[in-house]
């Protein structure tokens, strides 16, 4: 796999073509741009870097996902202590029970397009300020906090600025008029038992622009393929993948993970879901298609709303007002986690009707247009969810515990 600094460099010498670019020329060979992350970075020394933004290697558009351990978790005090203790079966007997500590970090995952500002509070630390006017503190938790940020100033070029020298980013519209030197890829991935996911890919966590490289060995010698050279890639074993070209040749490539099981998986922004990690063990191929786009812009990313619904526990009483699910959740904009056959889903509550649990470790999920997902393992759908809060005004809530909810409906 190429190192960060390479594929930074790479970046950075086809950003710095832009300010070669005429505007005939730019009109010419024209890329949607509206889907990539554009804002302006303030340093600690007080100098402006405005420009297209890529974190580290990986997120360049607005759909990507930022990710940090949220500081402030104030409805976690509401689960009693006779709560968080959590039974342990097998084969449907009890066999013991586990403590489930719900006070610990819970992850903040949010799109890039419904962040306004982020203002960096320390080395691996920052302070978010989202469309909603929500302010969320976070600390640590991924790669996204404490790495570099590439901006690639109209005027200057690529400037790699590292976290600690950072004081504000604020997003922006994204102009019309940049000329990115790659587009975007897009592609039909097929999972094992046929399954079908198509949307915008970022090919093991990080390659999701057409001018990233995809490594790897052949008898020959070490090869990195730009992606957007790639017609398909199908999975050959857990150990090498089938490349095909555009042009006709096929590779059979291994050696690194980007073709074999130390993949870290291929993310799909499937427009029915959000965002789906589908894993190697589930990955059967993937056809590459160019259509031209680059995914939503900055203003179609609405200020997310709190959540609000029903939840009909299991002696039929219902509680209805603003949610905090698993008692951390409390917007529109925020994530639900599941799994099952190795595809994780990442689903904006936005997309989400309702939440039924059906078992111990897993919930039945029904989206807004009536597809249904039973999905487990994650915190929001298994019993390690901590429950819910339903808060009736400014001095009324109350607490259902995961085990007492037989269905939780948002508005």
């Amino acid at each position: 796999m190429s190192t960060a600094r390479t594929a930074c460099w790479t970046l950075a010498l086809a950003f710095a073509a832009l300010c070669l670019v005429t505007p005939s020329q730019a009109a010419e060979n024209a890329i949607d741009t509206r889907g990539y992350i554009y804002g302006t970075v303030e340093t600690e020394s007080g100098t402006e870097y405005t420009g297209l933004m890529r974190w580290g290697t990986e997120e360049a558009f607005w759909d990507d996902l930022f990710h940090g351990s949220k500081e402030d978790l104030p409805y976690l005090e509401e689960q009693p202590d006779d709560e968080r203790r959590r039974r342990i079966t097998i084969l449907g007997i009890t066999v013991g029970y586990r403590y489930n500590d719900s006070k610990g970090g819970r992850l903040l995952v949010a799109r890039y397009g419904d962040i306004q500002e982020i203002e960096v509070t320390g080395s691996d630390s920052a302070k978010l300020l989202m469309k909603s006017g929500s302010v969320i503190r976070v600390d640590g938790g991924s790669n996204d906090i404490g790495g570099e940020v590439t901006v690639f100033d109209a005027s200057l070029g690529a400037i790699e600025l590292s976290w600690k020298k950072i004081e504000r980013i604020t997003f922006k519209e994204t102009p019309a008029s940049l000329d990115p030197p790659g587009y975007r890829l897009y592609g039909k991935l097929i999972a094992d038992g046929g399954e079908t996911f198509e949307g915008y890919i970022q090919w093991d966590v990080q390659e999701c622009l057409s001018i990233d490289k995809l490594d790897g060995e052949t008898r020959d010698g070490d090869l990195s393929i730009e992606m957007g050279q790639i017609r398909k890639i199908t999975k050959e074993s857990s150990s090498a993948s089938l490349v095909e070209l555009k042009d006709g040749r096929e590779f059979v490539l291994r050696g690194t993970n980007d073709v074999n099981d130390e993949n870290r998986g291929i993310m799909v922004q499937d427009e029915r879901f959000g965002r789906v990690s589908v894993g190697w063990d589930a990955f059967e191929s993937l056809e590459f298609v160019e259509n031209g786009k680059s995914g939503k812009g900055y203003g179609e990313y609405k200020p997310g709303r709190a959540l609000k619904g029903t939840v009909t526990d299991r002696s039929g009483g219902k509680h209805q007002g603003a949610l905090v699910f698993d008692l951390d959740e409390t917007e529109s904009w925020e994530m639900l986690h599941g799994s099952r056959n190795d595809i994780e889903y990442i689903i904006p509550f936005e997309k989400v009707r309702s939440v039924r649990p059906d078992r111990w470790e897993t919930a039945v999920v029904t989206l807004q247009g009536g597809v249904e997902l039973q999905l487990g393992e994650g915190q929001d759908v298994s019993d390690k969810n901590a429950g819910v809060v339903v808060l009736k005004g400014a001095d009324s809530k109350e607490y259902v515990a995961w085990k007492d909810v037989k269905l939780v409906e948002f508005e």
